[in-house]
Formats: C-alpha cells, sequence, structure tokens
C-alpha cells in the first residue's frame, strides 16, 4: 500500500495557517484569499489532493476534499476549506461568531488503488489490517470515508455498512453484489 509523502513540520504548518487566514480573509472582506504562487512552498505547489475536517467543540462541522490531484495542493487546501465551511450539505453555512470554536484538520492523500479481492467475506480482513481511507463505487453511487473514521468504526463490517449507506446503497450491499473498492492513505495534521 502506498505510503503518503511526508510534508514538513514547516508546509504542514503553512497549510493550515493558509486555511484559517482563508476562512477569516472571506468574512472579513466577502472574498476568496489570494496567494502569489512564488510565496508558496514548491513542493506544496505540486498537485495534490486532500480533505480539509472543521470541527467545533470536536463535533464535526464539516468536510469535503477531493480524491484525485488535479492541482497544486496549497490551492486543494483553500479550495476544500471553503468548501467545507461553506458547501458541506450536512450542516449550514459557518457563521463568523463560529471562527474562534473552529479546529481545523488537514489530510493530504495518496493516489487511491483499486483493492482486488474475489469475495465480499474478503472485504472485512483486507481492510482491518491497514486500515486505509476507502472509497466503494457501486454504478452511479460511490463514497468515501477518510482512514480517520476507522477511530469512530472500528469493526470492519459495520465500517462497511456505513460506507455503503453514505453511498446511498443499502447496508448490506458490500456482501451481496460487485462492488468496486479503493483504498489510499493520507497524511493529516490539525490545528
Amino acid at each position: 500500500m502506498e505510503k503518503p509523502s511526508q510534508l514538513s513540520a514547516g508546509a504542514r504548518k503553512y497549510l493550515l495557517k493558509l486555511a484559517r487566514t482563508s476562512l477569516e480573509h472571506i468574512f472579513k472582506t466577502g472574498k476568496h484569499f489570494l496567494v502569489r504562487k512564488g510565496e508558496v512552498p514548491k513542493v506544496l505547489s505540486l498537485k495534490g489532493a486532500s480533505f480539509v475536517t472543521l470541527t467545533k467543540n470536536g463535533e464535526l462541522r464539516g468536510c469535503i476534499g477531493r480524491l484525485e490531484a488535479a492541482r497544486a495542493l496549497y490551492l486543494d487546501v483553500i479550495e476544500n476549506t471553503y468548501a467545507a465551511a461553506f458547501d458541506d450539505y450536512r450542516f449550514p453555512q459557518l457563521l463568523e461568531s463560529e471562527l474562534p470554536q473552529i479546529k481545523i484538520e488537514i489530510s493530504v492523500l495518496t493516489k487511491p488503488q483499486p483493492l482486488p479481492y474475489k469475495t465480499a467475506a474478503d472485504l472485512p480482513g483486507l481492510l482491518i489490517k491497514y486500515r486505509p481511507g476507502v472509497i466503494l463505487q457501486s454504478g452511479f453511487n460511490s463514497a468515501t470515508f477518510l482512514p480517520q473514521v476507522w477511530e469512530q468504526l472500528p469493526d470492519a463490517c459495520e465500517f462497511l455498512h456505513e460506507l455503503c449507506l453514505k453511498a446511498g446503497l443499502q447496508g448490506e450491499a458490500w456482501r451481496e453484489g460487485e462492488l468496486l473498492i479503493f483504498t489510499y492513505q493520507v497524511e493529516n495534521f490539525q490545528e
């Protein structure tokens, strides 16, 4: 299983500050925060995929990301920060008054890889070994759980059940049908 590249402590700190500054800036000006490319550490100008998770008092407040690298990592973090704050359909838009209670977590993803398996009975054992991020696809339905979700759902069968529900499928769909499963790892860090 591919391991995530390790960002330096400085690069991690830069991304967290960038996410925080982006939120503060949009509330102050009503405009997106712009960064001059020359001001960005070179490693963060490379294409990367990320998820940004916002929590408030330890509870999820928004989480949005991309599974495939399509733009510079620093831009991906900025856009996913805005999306987590204002476009996560599960929550109302973030209010400026909430900012002091918001904690930011960033997950930088490896490229998703198909998980070959023969039968559904093989899946729990394959997944529990590495506890990766998982993408489940069936036709037009798909969903993902970051590796951090294993902390709340440590049982592989329950993990797959909840992932199927998130994808809009029956909870036991993973036991019954031919699903495409992809896995990935993350490097995650938080304020």
